[in-house]
């Protein structure tokens, strides 16, 4: 129960910027029967102090300058390259799919099982030197250096936050992994699920409709990757001032 109110309307406090809810409603009488539930209602906060909105950043990466050399492909299986790394003031995009990394530290929804192509170790790793928990944290993964292009020319490393766009949300999330040099599109469990995508790593993800921001410049990286507070905080600065700039 989010709020109980004596009349017909009521207020929810504390909502992030840019988040979806979805409420259902029941009355209660005087002896405390409680009616059924009603349909459900869905709404979308607007962006206010907590940052951007999905759609204000989608509105500053209409057009790619590209920057990579060549195109990626979304998959192995794919007969071509398709996505290009676009470059604006500020950051870095891309737009394509998301496939599930169910990388590092083992749990109930990661592991050898659950994911055929498990491996306990990510690139990046936390302040103490162990594996990222992709059940737990929302990271990205970023093709490993290659001719197609190299994100460490562009400062990005691991901690650099990236703003992960689908379907009128925004996910903040870390640079925590390395993929093969030539797919891009993938980012971990948690990212998945935070965004409504299903996030099983056998069947989940999604084939499009996915937007990847990753900020550049100076102040770009969080003190503590495992942090995901200090990503959230960080990010909604840092895309406001993407959108301030471009």
């Amino acid at each position: 129960m989010v709020a109980t109110s004596p009349t017909a309307s009521a207020t929810v406090a504390g909502l992030a910027a840019g988040s979806t809810h979805t409420y259902t409603i029941t009355a209660v009488d005087a002896a405390g029967n409680e009616s059924g539930h009603s349909a459900a209602v869905t709404g979308t906060t607007t962006g206010g102090a907590g940052g951007p909105t999905a759609d204000q950043l989608l509105a500053k990466v209409t057009t790619c300058a590209q920057i990579s050399n060549g195109k990626y492909k979304t998959d192995s299986d794919v007969s071509s390259g398709t996505v290009a790394v676009c470059g604006k003031t500020g950051g870095v995009f891309w737009k394509g799919d998301l496939d599930i990394d169910c990388d590092g530290v083992r749990t109930a929804q990661c592991n050898e099982n659950t994911d055929c192509c498990f491996q306990a170790e990510t690139f990046c790793h936390t302040t103490s030197d162990t594996p990222l928990n992709a059940a737990q944290l929302p990271y990205v993964v970023v093709p490993s250096p290659s001719s197609i292009w190299d994100y460490r020319t562009k400062g990005i490393g691991c901690g650099t936050v990236v703003a992960v766009i689908y379907n009128g949300q925004v996910e903040y999330a870390v640079t925590g992994d390395t993929g093969p040099s030539g797919i891009i599109g993938e980012a971990s469990y948690r990212t998945a699920a935070d965004l409504g995508i299903n996030p099983d790593p056998s069947n989940g993800g999604t084939d499009s409709g996915v937007t990847y921001i990753v900020f550049t410049g100076s102040g770009t990286k969080v003190a503590a990757i495992e942090n995901h507070d200090q990503a959230v905080t960080l990010g909604r600065t840092l895309a406001q001032r993407f959108i301030d700039q471009n």
